[in-house]
């Protein structure tokens, strides 16, 4: 993840939506993709004040009513500018939690950062994915959703049975449990799961990956992906959930998966090495533009696997050391088993094939 400067030489981190420094509006600005300063136009809308941009732009209808995005939309001069339109990523959310319940808000901030985090790095590394509008042909889209609970006023008559929300994917469709968004909820189930670590993005990171798989793999790579991750096809997957419920994880999981969760089955193996795929290139892009691990004369999308193992590797050593100073547990894995490097080589060249064409 980059960092920008303001106009007034304060640094700027994604999130932001003004300059703690000088109090300027700043947004994402999708002409000069990047975070600069905003300044009013005078007609209502702003011109980001990128020397090399000075695009006209308006503010995401979601950045400017509930302030839970600081993306703005591009407005030719000759047009006038639409104050109610959504930017790409607000697009995709179909379903949001309902603002009327205390907490909602803050959890949809939440879960809406996350979810520009993931698609600002599907962007990165030129993955492709679409909406519905535009006929893409496998749409993405998000649902945000909490648990209802029965109504005893009105279950007689058939209407409000209640909804358990499950965090899942469905063909293009990404449903998040709007608790994962409750840090103390999550804890909560983190510990109840046996999970070392269970973060919101984590959960986008992961069930991306299914969505991928249903992109990528599907009746286009079956043959190759089962040689590496096994049949999805036998055992089923509900014989397979069954199983890993009842007799828990496969003996000796660290010598060839990931995680525990992906010995379950072979799309949930997928879609966890897949999700540990993302959260190695995010923590090299990141390190890499914060000058704490270079790549030199690299491009990290184009880099070799082997080469960002070794310096994930390296920088494994140098942050883990750095929680346990702290009495934290470790924040990044050391070293992958030759299995899972098989997999994350998989995972590889199938993004590297699958890679949009620059415009």
């Amino acid at each position: 993840m980059k960092t920008y400067h303001c106009t007034c030489g304060n640094k700027l981190f994604f999130e932001n939506s003004f300059c703690v420094n000088c109090n300027r509006e700043v947004g994402w600005c999708p002409v000069c993709q990047g975070m600069h300063a905003m300044e009013l136009d005078g007609k209502g809308a702003y011109v980001c004040t990128n020397p090399a941009c000075r695009a006209h732009v308006v503010k995401c209808y979601n950045y400017s009513v509930h302030n839970v995005c600081n993306r703005m939309i591009e407005v030719p001069q000759s047009q006038r500018p639409n104050f109610e339109q959504l930017c790409s990523y607000c697009q995709l959310t179909e379903t949001i939690p309902d603002l009327t319940v205390e907490g909602n808000a803050q959890k949809w901030y939440e879960l809406e950062v996350a979810k520009q985090r993931l698609l600002y790095l599907l962007d990165t590394l030129g993955l492709p994915y679409g909406s519905k509008a535009e006929n893409f042909e496998l749409p993405l889209s998000f649902d945000f959703k909490e648990d209802v609970e029965p109504s005893s006023i009105l279950g007689w008559v058939g209407l409000e049975k209640g909804e358990k929300v499950f965090t899942g994917h469905a063909d293009g469709k990404i449903t998040i449990n709007i608790r994962e968004a409750d840090p103390v909820e999550r804890e909560k189930l983190r510990v109840s799961f046996g999970e070392t670590q269970r973060t919101l993005i984590g959960h986008f990171r992961h069930e991306i990956g299914h969505y991928y798989w249903q992109l990528l793999v599907q009746g286009k790579d079956e043959e190759a992906y089962k040689a590496v991750f096994g049949d999805h096809e036998n055992p089923s997957y509900s014989q397979a959930m069954d199983q890993y419920y009842q007799n828990g994880p496969k003996a000796n999981w660290q010598n060839s998966y990931i995680s525990a969760y992906a010995t379950m089955h072979s799309w949930e193996d997928f879609a966890e090495t897949w999700g540990t795929y993302l959260d190695m290139m995010a923590v090299l892009d990141t390190a890499d533009n914060q000058d704490l691990l270079k790549l030199p004369g690299e491009n990290l999308v184009d880099s070799q696997l082997e080469t960002m193992l070794t310096r994930y590797a390296d920088l494994s050593l140098k942050v883990n050391e750095v929680n346990r100073s702290l009495g934290l547990p470790d924040l990044l894995p050391e070293t992958f088993s030759d299995p899972v490097v098989e997999k994350l080589t998989y995972i590889h060249r199938l993004i590297q094939k699958n890679r949009r064409k620059p415009d």
